[in-house]
């Protein structure tokens, strides 16, 4: 057997030819032989983007009425155990040794996913916990995603968009009917996307789920100091914004409170514990902006939709002289699509090789960037800089060196992109700028 959570870590990745492999009969069948079960109700959250935000700040209001809290998310940006919370802290490595021992004795020759393995580790650790309630992030779709082998007291469904195309369908549709699939009969689903696809819509239906719709169900309104909720039955004014930056975050935390809602008869929570929650909760990597000079942003947008609302989110900063990007992107994702949303904000890319072989290159994403044309068949962008580095750090060590303190850098794309400049340690910046 392994010794240490970095060697088991390294034998899961061995196990199965392929990274993804998305179906449920392996994890069933390793569920029974292990005898999984839980006694405390599972969120269960799905989506594009807003996953992470809504899990968060889930775990925040819950941990603030006083619940027992546990929370699987993936992936993580720098330490394997952030994808394994008890009472709102990562799990020590020493405390998953065993469970990975079990796991791997209950497998026999059964070729588990590196996900697949790691998921029954956490919620093997999660079923000898005394809890209140479990999170459950869903990894990718819902349908076929592993998670899905447990059935969610609430289902959650934050937006809805393009991504992940080769392997849920090419459009919001049949991505939509992927992401429904965590739904199960007669059960409350919360849908936060305003717009969702008509086939979530006949997949709640067809199951008979409880429906929870955004503007019909529950909704809420605001301005720039404070914002308004309500629901079927409840109603909350005067709140103040989720510590959370960014403009979505608003649609987040109106589905938090509406799947709240939905199971307040098993997990009643009272409204300040609603406002403390949303005002202390913390997720790194997303919109997270570095206090001092130069600003530093860190958003792990990796998709086009996430990129149009993180250069929504920078358009609303204010102005600065300049502003540096620092990116790094896995192949399957539309590249493109991300460069040129963020184009007209970008004076200078740094373009990040990442370890992973499923990454694009940093010369590919350099060429891919040059091949950018506007409606005149003209370089879009044909003054802006464009340089190449070994890696995310290297990369912002270089925008640093080359930014004025007015400047503004922005790290973003995939997990690996902003993971790695977190992993290296954020650099010691001048006197706190206010943003």
């Amino acid at each position: 057997m392994p010794a240490t959570l970095d060697d088991w870590l390294s034998h899961c990745e061995r196990l199965h030819p392929r990274t993804i492999d998305l179906t449920l009969d392996r994890v069933e069948r390793m569920c029974e032989r292990l005898a999984l079960s839980f006694e405390a109700p599972i969120i269960m959250v799905g989506g594009t983007n807003g996953k992470g935000s809504s899990c968060a700040m889930l775990e925040a209001v819950a941990l603030q009425a006083g619940y027992r809290v546990a929370l699987h998310t993936s992936p993580h940006l720098v330490h394997f155990e952030e994808r394994c919370r008890i009472g709102g802290a990562a799990v020590d490595a020493e405390a998953l040794l065993p469970h990975f021992e079990a796991v791997e004795r209950a497998r026999g020759d059964l070729a588990l996913t590196f996900f697949e393995f790691t998921l029954l580790v956490i919620a093997r650790l999660f079923a000898a916990q005394p809890l209140d309630l479990i999170i459950l992030e869903v990894g990718l779709g819902g349908r076929f995603d592993a998670v899905n082998v447990f059935d969610a007291d609430c289902a959650l469904i934050t937006s809805i968009a393009l991504d992940h195309m080769d392997y849920l369908g090419d459009t919001r549709e049949a991505i939509g009917f992927e992401k429904a699939g965590i739904m199960r009969a007669g059960r409350p689903v919360v849908l936060s996307d305003p717009m969702p696809p008509q086939s979530v819509l006949d997949q709640a239906a067809a199951l008979g789920a409880d429906l929870w719709l955004s503007g019909r169900d529950f909704g809420y309104e605001g301005d720039r100091q404070q914002w308004n909720w309500f629901g079927r039955e409840r109603r909350y004014a005067g709140l103040a914004h989720p510590a959370l930056r960014g403009a979505n975050q608003l649609l987040n935390a109106a589905g938090v409170l509406a799947t709240f809602e939905a199971l307040r008869e098993r997990l009643p929570v009272m409204a300040q514990a609603v406002r403390n929650g949303l005002a202390r909760v913390e997720l790194p990597g997303r919109f997270q902006i570095v206090p001092g000079q130069p600003t530093i942003v860190l958003d792990v947008a990796h998709n086009p939709h996430a990129v149009a609302t993180l250069a929504h989110n920078l358009d609303q900063m204010g102005y600065f002289p300049r502003t540096h990007a620092v990116f790094g992107a896995m192949k399957d994702k539309d590249i493109a699509q991300m460069l040129s949303r963020m184009a007209p904000l970008v004076d200078a890319w740094h373009m990040a090789d990442l370890p992973t072989p499923r990454a694009m290159s940093a010369q590919a994403l350099r060429d891919l960037h040059a091949g950018l044309a506007n409606d005149d068949g003209h370089d879009a962008r044909a003054g802006v800089a464009v340089e190449c580095h070994a890696s995310p750090p290297d990369a912002l060590r270089t925008a640093l060196g080359q930014a004025d303190p007015a400047d503004r850098i922005v790290v973003f794309g995939s997990f690996y992109t902003v993971g790695g400049v977190i992993a290296q340690g954020l650099p010691a910046l001048a006197a706190k700028q206010p943003v």
